[in-house]
Parts: C-alpha cells; structure tokens; sequence
C-alpha cells in the first residue's frame, strides 16, 4: 500500500535541529508546502521526469504543456497512445531525440511489465525500485528519486545528484564550491528521516542563492 503522507512541520522541527544555518533557512523559507501526487501512475511520473530532465522548471512545464495537448480528453496518454505517435510530432513539443528515444523506450518498458504500477511500486523499498527502474534506457537514479518523493511520498530520500540541491548546500553553507554527489550524500545523512524535504528546503535555498 502507498505511504502515508508524513507530517511536514515535524520533519521541519527536525531539521532545524541540525544546526543554526538549517534553522536560519527552514525560519526564512517557512513551512515546507511539497505537493504529492500520490495518484500517478509510475509510468506517468517517470515521463514527466524525463521531460524536466537537465532543464529550467518553465521550459520543462512548456514541453510537457505541448505534449499533452496531444492528447485532448486525456489526463495523461497510456503507452501505447504515445508510441503511436510519431517523432516527428514529438520533436515539435521541445523533447530532445534522445528524451524521446527514453520515453518511447519508457512506454515499451511498461507494455511489457518492467515498470511496475503504483500500487507493485509502492511496496517495492527505495533501493529496490531504483535498482529496477535504472535498468532502464536514459533512467538515472535522479529520476527514479523524483518518482519516490514526489508519486511514492517517501520521506527520506536525498536527490544528491541534482544540481539544485548542491547549489542550496552550497548558498546554505558559504561553501566556494558545488559539494560532489557522493559528498552530498554524506552531507545529507544529518537530515535521515527527513531528507525528502531537507531536499525541498534546499531547492528554496538555491533560488534564494539566485537573488
């Protein structure tokens, strides 16, 4: 069965335990307003997070507008509907040819059960799903994260390799340069069981590095 969405006000008292710089942000931020969509399928989430793939949040959102437009009547094509498009169309929505070439492999991939459905997904641990999910073409294990924080609402998960969530750690800290991944794993462990929205925290704090 899915998670229960956990508490955000507790993970944030917990986080601004850690110390004075994480208290300082979660103050200036405010409340931790993550919105779940508990009710997407895998497949789904998986295709939106290819599209928001290495892009600004508004270009991605612009991609994935044109693409679903594709689709009038439908919340969101089922795989066969978008392999039944062509690349052509496809490439006039903004997706690259090897972001289409991974979401047509994404729709193959779930024809033949190697994407599991929200309800086999949500019993599968962290681990677990991102060591099946990343088998597939063009799948990291950022996007497999995105999927367990955002669709499974799992709570203690660390994106350590998006670039937003090191340049917060970088603005939050003063640091001269951008912590590595596996550094940022490190970093993160402080923020265990919360490190879901320690990430959500530290995307503000990037975008207050911005200003």
């Amino acid at each position: 069965m899915l998670h229960t969405p956990y508490d955000y006000a507790t993970a944030s008292r917990h986080l601004a335990t850690v110390d004075e710089d994480w208290a300082r942000l979660i103050q200036r931020v405010g409340p931790c307003t993550m919105e779940l969509r508990p009710a997407r399928e895998p497949f789904e989430a998986l295709v939106r997070a290819v599209a928001y793939q290495q892009l600004h949040g508004r270009a991605a959102a612009a991609i994935l507008g044109r693409f679903l437009a594709l689709f009038p009547g439908d919340a969101f094509p089922e795989p066969r509907q978008l392999l039944a498009q062509d690349v052509d169309t496809l490439r006039t929505c903004g997706f690259s040819h090897r972001k289409i070439t991974t979401i047509r492999g994404l729709a193959e991939a779930r024809l033949e059960g190697r994407i599991p459905d929200l309800e086999a997904a949500a019993a599968l641990p962290d681990e677990e799903l991102i060591g099946q999910l990343v088998q597939l073409s063009g799948i990291g294990r950022w996007t497999v994260e995105i999927l367990l924080i955002y669709t499974l609402g799992r709570p203690d998960v660390m994106p350590a390799d998006d670039f937003g969530v090191r340049s917060g750690y970088r603005w939050l800290k003063g640091l001269d340069t951008l912590p590595t991944a596996s550094r940022m794993r490190q970093l993160g462990a402080v923020c265990a069981p919360y490190r879901s929205v320690a990430a959500w925290y530290l995307w503000r704090a990037a975008d207050l590095g911005k200003g």
